[in-house]
């Protein structure tokens, strides 16, 4: 195997590749040497490809013989100090929860995809937007919180695993990468916006289990049975979280100077939407798109000033109304909120979004939620 192979893809180069793949190969890319999971529609392309890719740059490459397992084996690879990763959608991180929440509390970095399918229960394999309860409010038992992104393209699903990568390692927390189905599988062309990751180079971490011969041991816990112990830990990961929703909050803005109305979307219910904006646009429409790519931490502070000078949100999503109840609370009543939604696997057009702005902007107040 030669550097060329290793390295497949030039910083920069446009290529044609579908959105698990491309979420793989930037997991390679920036640093993943381990990975666990087990098979579920819509994301089987993760695992399939790391099965190999893997392979090729010296890692490791477990196909576990659960989700609770899968969990459990980057729990450990977290405290050795490794990049691993875990991929699996809709129910299979449902199962992965206790993992979850056990390596939130150990404070140890993690990333993981959930490519998103229909619920509730085993639901159906249809791309959908069901889980931003489970992704934004931390999903397990306890007080934690997980950062969430949430790409909108191909190229930002290449991408985001090197930034869930970093943003992990400075706050020592799980960074979950948030896509639908839909982004899963498409093709389209992208380019890696990074180099490829040198781990010798990466700031050492001084917590991790790698065998304390020569200094002194260290602890990973997530047990805390004295009196008062674990409200000061709870109160300590509370802080950690200040500090994330202050400096980590990501969102993009399209036409919103002059708007009138603007739909609030993001993944591939803000694909949609941009396409509603420019025939509205071209139509004479006042209209714009605000993109949350945070989805924890929520750009509530640019939604509430978005509000001071737009007085109709209208959210799309597919699911029944999830992100609409923190636009809401960050809109602060400052603004008339309407939805469009589409549960169980429905997909909305652009020109159904196009037609709900028509209807809100025909009437004085029209229905809110």
């Amino acid at each position: 195997m030669t550097t060329k192979d290793i390295v497949r893809y030039k910083t920069g180069e446009k290529i044609l590749i579908k959105g698990n793949e491309a979420l793989a190969e930037g997991a390679v890319r920036a640093g993943c040497r381990f990975f666990a999971g087990y098979p579920i529609t819509p994301q089987n392309e993760i695992p399939e490809y790391l099965s190999w890719r893997l392979f090729e740059v010296g890692g490791t490459f477990i196909q576990s013989e659960s989700e609770i397992a899968a969990v459990n084996m980057i729990f450990g690879a977290a405290a050795c100090g490794v990049r691993g990763m875990t991929s699996s959608s809709g129910c299979g991180i449902s199962l992965k929860q206790e993992g979850i929440s056990y390596i939130s509390s150990a404070e140890l970095p993690f990333f993981y995809a959930n490519i998103v399918r229909g619920g509730p229960g085993l639901g159906n394999i249809a791309p959908a937007q069901s889980d931003y309860f489970q992704a934004t409010r931390g999903g397990g038992h306890g007080d934690y919180r997980v950062i969430v992104l949430a790409p909108g393209s191909v190229t930002e699903m290449g991408n985001f695993p090197k930034l869930a990568y970093d943003l992990g390692d400075k706050y020592r927390n799980p960074c979950m990468v948030l896509a639908d189905g839909l982004l899963g599988q498409m093709m389209e062309p992208m380019q890696f916006e990074f180099d490829w990751v040198d781990l010798d180079k990466l700031p050492p971490k001084d917590y991790i289990t790698t065998g304390c011969k020569g200094r002194k041991r260290r602890i990973i816990n997530t047990l805390y049975m004295a009196p008062g112990r674990l409200e000061e830990h709870n109160w300590h990961l509370y802080e950690k979280y200040q500090k994330i929703e202050t400096n980590e909050v990501r969102y993009e803005e399209l036409e919103l100077d002059d708007a009138e109305l603007a739909i609030i979307a993001y993944g591939t219910s803000a694909r949609i939407s941009k396409d509603a904006v420019i025939k509205g646009r071209k139509k004479g429409i006042k209209i714009g798109l605000f993109r949350p790519i945070t989805l924890w931490p929520f750009p509530k502070v640019a939604i509430n000033t978005l509000a001071d000078r737009v007085k109709k949100f209208l959210v799309v999503e597919m699911n029944m109304g999830q992100m609409i109840e923190d636009v809401q609370i960050s809109a602060r009543g400052k603004a008339n909120i309407h939805f469009l939604g589409h549960p169980g696997g429905g997909l909305p057009t652009g020109d159904e979004v196009l037609g709900k702005v028509e209807e809100i902007l025909s009437t004085s107040t029209g229905y809110c939620v």
